[in-house]
């Protein structure tokens, strides 16, 4: 899994079926102490994540499509949670 901080929303007139109705967001990743480190893009797994909100994503196709339970899903990355906060002991 991947932390990420949302930095914005993806807007597609043409797109795959799959993607109609979905939200398409873009997905700064970073390291637990926030250090950014590249992007990727992530459609919204049910938790309502908007711009700004640190996430938890899934970067793995095969467990994506089980997210949504559709196992020929052109998906590779999807938002599973949004995080409050992480703790560390370092």
């Amino acid at each position: 899994m991947i932390l990420g901080t949302v930095r914005g929303n993806i807007v597609s007139t043409i797109n795959h079926p799959f993607y109609d109705g979905k939200k398409l967001l873009i997905v700064e990743k970073e390291d637990f102490a926030g250090k950014p480190g590249g992007y990727l893009i992530a459609i919204d797994g049910g938790v309502s994540a908007g711009v700004g909100e640190r996430v938890l994503v899934i970067d793995e196709g095969n467990s994506a499509r089980q997210v949504v339970k559709n196992d020929k899903a052109p998906l590779r990355s999807i938002i599973i949670g949004i995080v409050d906060r992480v703790d560390s002991e370092a």
